[in-house]
């Protein structure tokens, strides 16, 4: 039972700060503006964090590495006490793995908390003009191919439910592959 109450508190901790930093990386990838309510949010759940490691990540191009090396770190260290918790075992490589896999993972989740969010947002008509904004920024990379070929019905933009979709059967996939590497390790 306190395993299950620390693997909880663990993940939600986990999940939420691996998140905010892959978040951080995609805005800025994304160039959106962080002066925004979840900018705001964002930069002050990871800046203690993706500040610091900046100095590592200096000159590698590709845009902010900080912010990818801090949420796998993240993930390092949430499965690492999670294996000492359970009095497990676990060697160097499947930490690794599972880290690598879990930031995968939640970078999925993530997508699919904006893309619900923003799905939400659109159909109230009254709601906050700056959030929207920023949500549509965030998903309209990934709902503008599907737009393309997904024709309005009655109206009604379906590519969120088919993005939805793609992005639960890649999460599919991806514990798949865990589970057959953490088998191999």
């Amino acid at each position: 039972m306190l395993f299950q109450i620390l693997s909880l508190l663990l993940n939600i901790a986990g999940g939420l700060l691996t998140g905010a930093c892959l978040l951080r990386w995609y805005m800025q990838y994304q160039r959106i503006s962080f002066n925004n309510p979840l900018g705001q949010l964002v930069l002050a759940l990871t800046s203690w964090m993706v500040l610091p490691l900046r100095r590592i990540t200096k000159g590698l191009p590709g845009g902010d590495w900080a912010s990818i090396l801090g949420a796998w770190l993240v993930q390092v260290v949430q499965f690492v006490l999670l294996w000492l918790v359970s009095g497990g075992l676990a060697s160097l490589l499947s930490v690794l793995v599972v880290a690598t896999i879990g930031v995968a993972n939640i970078a999925i989740s993530t997508m699919v908390v904006v893309t619900l969010v923003h799905a939400v947002l659109s159909w109230l008509s009254s709601g906050n003009a700056v959030m929207n904004a920023v949500f549509h920024q965030l998903t309209a990379p990934l709902l503008r191919p599907l737009r393309k070929v997904i024709p309005l019905i009655g109206g009604v933009d379906l590519s969120p439910i088919v993005l939805l979709v793609g992005l639960q059967i890649i999460s599919i996939m991806l514990a798949h592959l865990q589970s057959r590497l953490l088998m191999a390790v």
